[in-house]
């Protein structure tokens, strides 16, 4: 209750009450507010039931609620406008409190006090300034003061301001770090496709190249350059058909002469030489009755 920034503050005289219904001392019975009489029901002429506050006497603050109606003709002229039960005002004053009797020790049943409201009750009364008991023309608008500073909300704006701005450069810093994270991720698969097209196309050229020289070698060894360019023979083609049936008459005249190593004048295994008679077979038959040997 007391940590609430008060509503309504001012100075009043209070004395103080015990009204439990016991009848001792002009007891008029329970608190009109339906609460039993306890610490911290304080009573008032005029506010509604169940407002809250506290007092402040001597630097002490003490929290209390209207619970009952009260003081009667003291307050007219709004001289007392506060009753304060027996058991507080006994610790405000440095006294005690008699239960048996329902009296304050020292014999002082007055006091000077500051009032802060801070909540106003639901219940029978008015608020704002107070007024004597049944007399609500007559406000005692003298018991009503401004709030000094030390009790209202210490204002901070020049904090707030700065919390504000760390907020938003915080926001402005992970907002450019987000930008830079997407972009970097852009970059990178930008980067990564790029790369992967590059390879692409290294390994598109390289299949052309492949394709491209070994065309042309097929094209080199399967026509020895025989054709030219509109297809009649060229005159490289002709020279190389012309020399293959030499080579090849070459080779079969070697094949079939004599065994190396024999010369003109040689004696053979009959005593003949080379330039001797001819046995009447055909070098043709020769070659194929060496080829049945074999």
């Amino acid at each position: 209750m007391s940590n609430e920034t008060p509503i309504q503050h001012g100075e009043v005289t209070a004395t103080y009450f015990w009204d439990d219904g016991s009848g001792i001392n002009g007891d008029t019975g329970a608190p009109a507010g339906g609460e039993p009489m306890q610490k911290g029901l304080f009573s008032s002429p005029s506010w509604p039931l169940g407002t809250e506050g506290y007092i402040v006497h001597e630097g002490e603050q003490y929290d209390f609620f209207i619970g009952d109606r009260g003081p009667g003709v003291p307050s007219h002229d709004c001289d007392v406008l506060l009753d304060i039960d027996g058991k507080t005002f006994a610790d405000m004053m440095g006294e005690s409190f008699d239960e048996q009797t329902l009296v304050v020790s020292g014999g002082n049943g007055h006091a000077e006090v500051e009032y802060y409201i801070t909540e106003w009750g639901d219940g029978h009364g008015t608020e704002g300034a107070p007024h004597p008991f049944q007399q609500p023309g007559n406000k005692c608008e003298n018991a009503v003061s401004p709030i000094p500073e030390e009790h209202l909300p210490q204002e901070e704006p020049e904090e707030e301001e700065e919390t504000e701005e760390t907020e938003e450069e915080t926001a402005e810093e992970e907002s450019t770090e987000d930008s830079g994270d997407e972009n970097s991720e852009e970059s990178g698969d930008a980067e990564e496709q790029e790369q992967q097209d590059e390879a692409s196309a290294t390994e598109e050229q390289e299949d052309s190249d492949t394709g491209v020289t070994a065309e042309t070698a097929a094209n080199d060894l399967s026509g020895f350059g025989l054709m030219g360019a509109e297809g009649t023979p060229s005159a490289a083609g002709l020279l190389t058909l012309a020399i293959i049936p030499a080579i090849l008459i070459a080779l079969f005249f070697a094949w079939t002469r004599r065994p190396a190593g024999a010369h003109a004048g040689a004696d053979d295994d009959s005593g003949k030489g080379l330039m001797t008679a001819g046995t009447g077979r055909h070098g043709i038959s020769s070659l194929i009755d060496r080829l049945r040997r074999r």
